[in-house]
């Protein structure tokens, strides 16, 4: 497939992501014998000194499709605290990872204007995946920031608290007609996904998809499964 030169950029851009991700796992030395490379080559490659043309880059990601999973990686870094809260910050602290999670929903959607997802922490992982497409990221709050009127509202119903919640858009952080894709870290009970697929409709936006990291139980995931056509829902672990 013929690539214009931007695409070819951000292919060889990705490559060297990769390779990245590869040294986690392995020596120059293993690497080398397993890319057939001089060491010093992997080097430049990996320290940014210099970019792999189109046909290596796409032995590097042949390569490193063929020996990593993102699923699995995502499940390694996946922990409950005592009380069974679930701690996501070894995911969200990992850029290399993040950058893997954003191709993956890079691959998986198309036509996306805008990037939307709700305050605090689906932002870094929305903030990638917005990069990945080269699109604008928004976010929700839970407040209303003081001096500023020009909110639209939904509310809904946690069900592990039991009381009504809001989430806040600003007016103008979405035009008419844009197609956004929603992003979170993690769905539980599916009801804020569900809140913010509201929100863009009251934004007369169209829904290019939703993309999640994780799912907890199958609540959320059937409530989503409800909402959306299957092309337009990926969750990339269901625990």
């Amino acid at each position: 497939m013929l690539m214009n030169m931007l695409e070819s950029m951000k292919y060889r851009m990705r490559a060297v992501q990769v390779l990245k991700m590869l040294k986690r796992w392995y020596t120059y030395n293993e690497l080398s014998r397993q890319l057939d490379l001089p060491t010093t080559v992997l080097n430049r490659y990996i320290m940014g000194r210099v970019l792999p043309n189109e046909e290596r880059a796409r032995e590097f990601i042949a390569f490193y499709e063929s020996h990593f999973k993102l699923e699995d990686e995502i499940l390694k870094r996946i922990n409950f605290d005592e009380y069974g809260y679930f701690d996501n910050s070894s995911i969200l602290y990992d850029t290399q990872l993040l950058n893997s999670i954003a191709t993956r929903a890079l691959e998986r959607f198309e036509n996306v204007n805008k990037v939307l997802t709700s305050e605090t922490d689906g932002i870094p992982i929305a903030c990638h995946v917005a990069q990945a497409f080269d699109v604008d990221m928004v976010f929700t709050r839970k407040e209303k920031e003081v001096g500023r009127l020009d909110y639209v509202e939904e509310t809904y119903i946690p069900s592990s608290m039991g009381k009504l919640m809001s989430l806040y858009l600003p007016k103008r952080s979405v035009k008419k007609g844009e197609r956004l894709l929603i992003v979170d870290d993690v769905i539980r009970s599916g009801e804020t996904q569900r809140a913010l697929l509201r929100l863009a409709k009251k934004m007369n936006a169209e829904i290019a998809g939703l993309f999640g990291v994780v799912s907890i139980g199958e609540k959320g995931t059937k409530a989503l499964e409800n909402e959306l056509d299957p092309d337009k829902l990926e969750i990339l672990v269901k625990l």
